[in-house]
């Protein structure tokens, strides 16, 4: 593989597993697997496993592949994550075939339903894993010495992720922007959902940064790791529902970013719940 010189918005008009009416009803996979390309895929926990029902990225370079956050549920027997990626991992490497093929798995922030599965990666040949915890992550990604740098993860064939520290819902949040598909790739930071905000002001300072960075780089979707609304305009479904079937698509755009960043400027010193058409900002004070 080689990088393009831009990104190509493909379709994503994908109908993600959202649960069903009861456990018993369940018929979904414990985990969707959507191949957005040939060197890409997003997958998606089950609600029935976890009503979280995170998405995880598997992104493939010509010299090792990169796993961002393991989901919600520990056990492989009720999320078989490994499993999966290994099989996505062969598949792959039959069609591009290479003696030696490491895996690293990084993560968008240490809340548990984001590091459930890096258990399932502990014994793994092969694998690093960095732990998604403020003195692991920072100390890998150089954000200990210089917090406003930007990392970068070379997945080898020109395909480098730029990692952006964006603290707010979590000190220790990281960003991923993906050149080869323009993803970028905003853990709990953005999504269409309710934003868990724990630190205002560094929210406010990650949404300047967000934008300014977005200025010189093409962005194709903003995907975060979950959706909680629904498709009328400012209403989510409630904390834990397992059954959401009128989800909107989880991807939002650069577009979103502005519209944030104008509602924190009108909110000031002063946060509190506040509905956006395709997400709600939700401070957490």
């Amino acid at each position: 593989m080689s990088a393009a010189s831009a990104p190509i918005a493909r379709p994503l008009d994908v109908r993600w597993i959202h649960g069903s009416p009861s456990a018993k009803h369940n018929t979904d996979p414990d985990i969707q697997v959507h191949e957005y390309d040939e060197h890409t895929v997003i997958l998606r926990q089950n609600k029935a496993v976890n009503y979280e029902a995170p998405f995880l990225f598997l992104l493939f370079g010509a010299e090792r592949a990169v796993l961002i956050d393991t989901g919600a549920t520990a056990e492989a027997s009720y999320f078989p994550l490994r499993a999966t990626v290994d099989d996505l991992m062969a598949d792959w490497l039959t069609r591009h075939p290479r003696d030696e093929y490491p895996l690293l798995v990084l993560h968008t922030h240490p809340h548990g339903d984001h590091i459930a599965g890096d258990g399932q990666f502990a014994d793994r040949p092969a694998t690093t894993l960095v732990g998604a915890d403020l003195a692991t992550a920072w100390a890998y990604f150089g954000f200990d010495r210089a917090p406003e740098a930007t990392a970068r993860v070379d997945l080898g064939g020109g395909r480098v992720l730029e990692c952006l520290a964006t603290p707010g819902h979590h000190e220790a949040a990281v960003t991923y922007y993906d050149p080869w598909t323009g993803f970028l790739l905003t853990g709990d930071t953005v999504y269409p959902g309710r934003l868990y905000i724990n630190d205002w002001p560094a929210f406010a300072r990650t949404i300047d940064r967000l934008i300014a960075f977005t200025e010189s780089r093409p962005v194709t979707y903003v995907l975060g790791c979950h959706i909680e609304m629904t498709r009328a305009p400012g209403i989510d479904y409630p904390i834990r529902t397992t059954y959401q079937p009128d989800e909107p698509p989880l991807q939002l755009t650069v577009d979103h970013l502005h519209r944030i960043r104008a509602a924190v400027a009108e909110l000031g010193d002063q946060p509190r719940r506040h509905p956006l058409d395709d997400l709600i900002l939700w401070p957490s004070d």
